[in-house]
C-alpha cells in the first residue's frame, strides 16, 4: 500500500511524546508499505533544523511533510484549538499533492479528519479514522469546549468522520462502543489499543540502576514511584503531591518522582512546597525524552497513572500503562474504566480508584512490601505486553484495517 498518514503530533522515541504513529509507520514500512505523513514539528525533537512552513524529511524510511508549528502543554485551550485549525487547513493542499492508496487519519485533535475526508472525497480513496479520544465529549466534560455552537459544530464533524471512514480504529473497548453508537456497524470498528515498545523498554535492569545512582541519587534505597507525563487540569498531579504526603504516615523508605510539564505545573509545585514533601519525598523534575523514560522506568518500583475526577477519560489507553507493562514495571492507577479491570484481572499492579489518599498510600506500602505479589506483578507485565500488546500485535491489526478498508472500496 501506499498510506497517506496524517497525525499532527508525529514524535520519535527522542521526543517527549507519544511515539505511537511512529511505531506503526515504522513496521508499515518493514511490510514494504510506503508511508507518507503530513504532520507538524509540534512534537519532533529539537534538533531537527526546519524552515518556515513546509519541510520534507525521511526518518527510518518514513517520508513526513512537516509544518513548523510550535506548540506547549502550557498552552490555553483556545490557543490550541487555534492551533488545531490552523494545521488542519494548511494540511489539506499539502495532503492533495500525496499519492496513496488509503488515507489514515489519527485524531487527536478531532480537526485531523478535515483534511482526511476532503483528500478522500477528492482523491476517491478511502479513509480511515483513528479516534484517540472522545470527542467532543472529553472537551465538554473538562471544560475545554462550553459554547453551545462549537459543541454543536465539534458533533456534526465527528458524526462526519465517522460516516466518512470506510473502517475506524478505537484504542479502547469503552472508544469502539462510543463509535458505535454514532450508527457505524461494529464489523467496520477495530479495537487496536496502544501498545508495548518491548524492543524500547525491556532493558537489563542494570541499566535503571545506574540511571538511579548518576541521576537520581537523592532517592538513595527508597523505593521508587515515577509520573511521566502531562501537568494539565485533566491528569489532576495534586493527586501525587497528596499520596506522597499521606505516604509519609506509612514509611519512610518510598519517594515519589514525576516528570513532565504543562499549565498546572507551577501550582503544583507550590503545592507541593506547603504540604512539605517538595524535594523529601516527591521531586518534581522537567520532561525528558522517550529514551530516558525507559531508563526512568527501569529504576522506578512502580510506575503511576493519574486522571481527575472525569469518567469520559476511563475509555482513554494511556501510554503509562503499556509503557510500564514492557519494562516490567508494575502500574497505579487512580481511575476506573477498562484499564482497572485489566490490572485487577491480571494483577500487574494496583487500581487506586475510590480509595482516600490515606487508604491508596497504605495499600501502595503493603505491595512494595509483598515479595510475593510483587513478583507475580512483575510477570504479569511481562505476559501482558508480548502476548497480548505488543506493538508487533497492534500493528498487525492496523495494517488489516487498512487492507479491508482498500478491498471495501474496490467492491464499491
Amino acid at each position: 500500500m501506499d498510506i497517506l498518514y496524517l497525525h499532527q503530533y508525529f514524535a520519535t522515541p527522542d521526543s517527549n511524546a507519544g511515539t505511537r504513529s511512529y511505531e506503526m509507520a515504522k513496521r508499515f514500512v518493514s511490510k514494504g508499505h510506503k508511508v507518507t505523513f503530513v504532520t507538524s514539528s509540534a512534537a519532533l525533537p529539537k534538533g531537527y533544523v526546519l524552515s518556515s512552513g513546509w519541510n520534507k524529511l525521511n526518518i527510518d524510511g518514513i517520508e513526513l511533510h512537516v509544518l513548523r508549528l510550535s506548540y506547549s502543554n502550557n498552552d490555553t485551550f483556545l490557543k490550541r484549538i487555534f492551533k488545531f485549525l490552523q494545521f488542519s487547513l494548511r494540511a489539506i493542499p499539502k495532503s492533495l499533492t500525496v499519492k496513496s492508496d488509503v488515507v489514515f487519519a489519527t485524531s487527536t485533535p478531532l480537526t485531523i479528519a478535515i483534511p482526511g475526508i476532503i483528500y478522500s472525497k477528492i482523491k476517491k480513496v478511502p479513509m480511515v479514522f483513528e479516534v484517540r479520544d472522545l470527542w467532543p465529549e472529553l472537551p465538554v466534560a473538562v471544560g475545554a469546549i462550553s459554547n453551545p455552537v462549537f459543541i454543536w459544530l465539534a458533533q456534526k464533524l465527528e458524526r462526519l468522520a465517522y460516516k466518512s471512514s470506510t473502517r475506524l480504529i478505537g484504542l479502547s473497548p469503552g472508544m469502539c462502543a462510543g463509535i458505535e453508537k454514532q450508527g457505524i456497524p461494529r464489523d467496520k470498528i477495530t479495537l487496536a489499543t496502544n501498545s508495548c515498545d518491548i524492543d524500547l523498554f525491556d532493558i537489563d535492569a542494570s541499566i535503571g540502576a545506574r540511571y538511579k545512582e548518576r541521576k537520581l541519587s537523592f532517592v538513595g534505597n527508597r523505593k521508587l514511584i515515577a509520573y511521566t507525563g502531562t501537568f494539565g487540569p485533566i491528569n489532576d498531579v495534586s493527586y501525587i503531591v497528596n499520596l506522597a504526603k499521606s505516604a509519609l504516615i506509612y514509611s519512610n523508605d518510598i519517594c515519589f518522582v514525576a516528570i513532565g510539564s504543562g499549565m498546572q505545573k507551577k501550582a503544583i509545585v507550590e503545592l507541593a512546597k506547603s504540604e512539605g514533601v517538595l524535594d523529601h519525598n516527591l521531586f518534581l523534575l522537567e520532561p525528558v525524552p522517550k529514551t530516558e523514560i525507559v531508563e526512568l522506568l527501569s529504576a522506578a518500583d512502580l510506575s503511576i497513572s493519574l486522571f481527575g475526577p472525569i469518567k469520559e477519560m476511563w475509555h482513554n489507553s494511556a501510554n503509562k500503562l503499556f509503557d510500564a507493562l514492557a519494562s516490567t514495571t508494575p502500574i497505579a492507577i487512580n481511575y476506573g474504566g477498562w484499564q482497572q479491570d485489566l490490572i485487577q484481572k491480571h494483577g500487574c499492579g494496583l487500581g487506586l480508584y475510590g480509595m482516600s489518599f490515606d487508604e491508596a498510600a497504605l495499600a501502595i506500602n503493603n505491595f512494595l512490601a509483598d515479595s510475593d505479589s510483587y513478583l507475580h506483578a512483575k510477570l504479569a507485565c511481562k505476559d501482558l505486553a508480548y502476548n497480548y500488546y505488543s506493538r508487533n500485535i497492534m500493528a498487525e491489526r492496523l495494517e488489516n484495517a487498512l487492507l479491508e478498508a482498500i478491498d471495501d472500496k474496490k467492491d464499491i
